[in-house]
């Protein structure tokens, strides 16, 4: 969805009569928009409130930490529409929703570029040392940056592992090919040889034992939580690279550690979390090759305004109009 398009929605009702709470952040122009033709009204999912504000909504919007669960659908007898202002759903129980008649929307191609330059620009800082200088340095001191700057790899010598060939998953792969690294991959279902980008399937054991950097890039069915656990990790090369933006939990924290600690050429970098955020007990907080990101794969202005306009689902589905995207 694009905010290219502006045009309005018409029907019966006037914006007043049609109330949606958004419980975190939209875009500017997605807000505005959605204020044209409904009653906005805009809380922190966290807020005391926030379920009394519930009682009369006909849509809500959301984005990664508002829980909807049958718990906050028992607050929300008037709900028609949920709408997940991102590409995943994992806080959604879209089950229970569609039980209640409760339709979900969602914007699952609004961030895919964005991973993909996320997990590039990750890996090649793991990859491609580099020192910026801000004064002049003699002669000795130039020759010693270069030294210490060499690169021990250049990405054609490696083989990149995708767990998970989805739309992040084959973009990436695309990307990976055209740098001419070597790409193999993972997933749950079967891909077409034609959208595989380049990437050789495997099983997930050939998969951790022969890729020299893994990325993590599956969903949030509850079938995978932990599911990159010890039977993995104990296949992986000593010097791997373990990079996840998918989901916290679909890695065992416990197993991870284990591994970092006694490969100490290894390096973690992981983008998401569980939970999020971590607190001083956090596991990985005092493992020196991970390295620890605050969810930042889709935090571009571009992505953030694709997934922002998931509010045109929402009007669709208020004015009784199939929604561009709705949940699988």
């Amino acid at each position: 969805m694009s905010s290219e398009h502006s045009e309005s929605l018409h029907s019966g009702s006037t914006p007043s009569e049609l109330k949606v709470v958004l419980s975190e952040h939209l875009s500017d122009a997605a807000a505005h928009w959605l204020s044209q033709h409904a009653r906005l009204t805009t809380i922190s999912y966290d807020a005391p409130e926030f379920p009394s504000e519930l009682s009369d909504a006909a849509a809500l919007i959301v984005r990664t930490y508002t829980r909807v669960d049958s718990t906050l659908l028992n607050h929300a007898p008037e709900l028609r529409v949920v709408a997940r202002a991102g590409a995943g759903l994992d806080n959604i129980d879209v089950a229970a929703c569609r039980q209640r008649g409760v339709e979900v929307v969602y914007t699952p191609d609004a961030n895919t570029q964005a991973v993909v330059e996320y997990v590039m620009a990750l890996l090649f800082d793991a990859t491609r040392p580099r020192t910026m200088i801000s004064q002049p340095v003699d002669s000795t001191a130039w020759s010693e940056l270069r030294e210490n700057a060499v690169a021990e790899y250049e990405l054609t010598e490696l083989t990149l592992g995708i767990l998970g060939l989805g739309r992040v998953g084959k973009r990436l792969a695309r990307a990976a090919t055209g740098l001419g690294m070597k790409v193999l991959y993972h997933d749950f279902e079967n891909v077409m040889p034609n959208e595989r980008g380049g990437a050789s399937p495997v099983s997930p054991q050939a998969l951790f034992a022969h890729a020299d950097i893994i990325s993590v890039h599956i969903d949030g069915r509850s079938s995978n939580r932990h599911v990159v656990s010890e039977r993995f990790f104990a296949r992986m090369k000593p010097n791997a690279i373990f990079i996840n933006t998918s989901r916290g939990f679909v890695v065992d924290t416990s197993a991870l550690v284990r591994y970092l600690n006694a490969n100490p050429q290894a390096l973690a970098l992981l983008d998401v979390h569980d939970p999020e955020p971590f607190g001083t007990d956090y596991p990985l907080l005092d493992v020196p090759n991970a390295r620890l990101y605050p969810h930042l794969a889709s935090r571009t202005k571009h992505a953030m305004e694709n997934m922002s306009w998931v509010v045109r689902d929402v009007m669709a589905v208020l004015h009784g109009k199939q929604p561009e995207h709705p949940a699988p």
